[in-house]
């Protein structure tokens, strides 16, 4: 008797420990998918802010009037950064990138002054560049403005495309994983569904009997949903551990809610699988219970 109490306690334990890690990994990839859905405003923001405008100064305006129109701009609601090029920092860049001085043979320095412009993310489209391009042309000092059309508009579209794929993917996971965590719960009830039918017949209500299985459950949703957190976080110090720039995408607001997430998915969907798969064997009889 005592052995068959130790073998069966021991089944149970390791019905437990395999619910958890594979709870664990479904928890983990979800957990990658919220933290990928919350950063790609951050991704966009990004790429789209690192896309410059070149702002090319007349050969009539001096160090202040470059100065001058950098302060202007610096207080127009589009601007993000502005970087001043004279004419001798980009004869010495492109000096050090050809390796020799163009100004030798042509007898002058043939490059002009500009001014690097980056845009807010939401400034960086077509129909704002067009009205911002209109208004710097209207400077006196200011001869062209030139950006990469092309690039931005492609930017913008795979973006477009990324987020949609982004959220189909976390749809389709979420449903994937309650099926997932739903088969590894209704197996470790199953195990146990003449003792449910025992508790039925002696007179216990379906609250009674649910609620320890409901307590095991959330027991192991939160033991999982830690363990998903450590490995997300072990995940993303590895990524800020060779590139520490990734904080510039991925800050500790999106780590937080998507922590919380895993949390909560972790919680409901073992609980509610736990529900569904307690009541199903509540309903049945004893001559259903031999025949599944």
């Amino acid at each position: 008797m005592k052995k068959r109490k130790k073998r069966s306690g021991s089944r149970r334990g390791m019905q437990l420990v395999t619910l958890c890690i594979s709870t664990t990994m479904v928890l983990v990839l979800l957990g990658l998918v919220v933290l990928s859905v919350l950063t790609s405003h951050n991704l966009s923001a990004w790429v789209k802010e690192n896309l410059t405008v070149t702002v090319m100064l007349s050969d009539d305006a001096s160090v202040n009037d470059a100065k001058r129109l950098c302060r202007n701009l610096y207080h127009r609601p589009f601007s993000k950064n502005i970087d001043y090029v004279s004419k001798e920092q980009a004869l010495k860049e492109q000096t050090a990138a050809m390796g020799s001085d163009p100004s030798e043979f042509l007898g002058a320095n043939p490059f002009m002054a500009t001014l690097e412009l980056q845009l807010k993310s939401d400034y960086a489209n077509r129909d704002s560049l067009i009205w911002i391009t209109e208004e710097l042309r209207r400077n006196n000092f200011v001869t062209d403005v030139a950006y990469q059309e092309d690039l931005m508009d492609n930017v913008n579209r795979n973006l477009t495309r990324i987020n949609i794929v982004l959220l189909v993917l976390a749809m389709l996971l979420t449903f994937v994983s309650f099926a997932l965590i739903n088969n590894t719960v209704r197996l470790s009830v199953y195990s146990r569904r003449f003792l449910i039918h025992v508790e039925k017949l002696v007179g216990a209500s379906w609250g009674f009997i649910r609620r320890p299985f409901l307590k095991q459950s959330v027991l192991v949703g939160v033991i999982a949903a830690i363990l998903a957190i450590v490995v997300l976080g072990l995940c993303f110090y590895g990524l800020y551990y060779y590139e520490p720039n990734i904080l510039s995408i991925i800050n500790w607001r999106e780590l937080t809610i998507t922590a919380v997430a895993v949390l909560l998915f972790g919680i409901v969907i073992t609980a509610m699988c736990s529900w569904i798969s307690v009541n199903r064997f509540l309903r049945m009889t004893a001559g259903d219970l031999y025949k599944i």
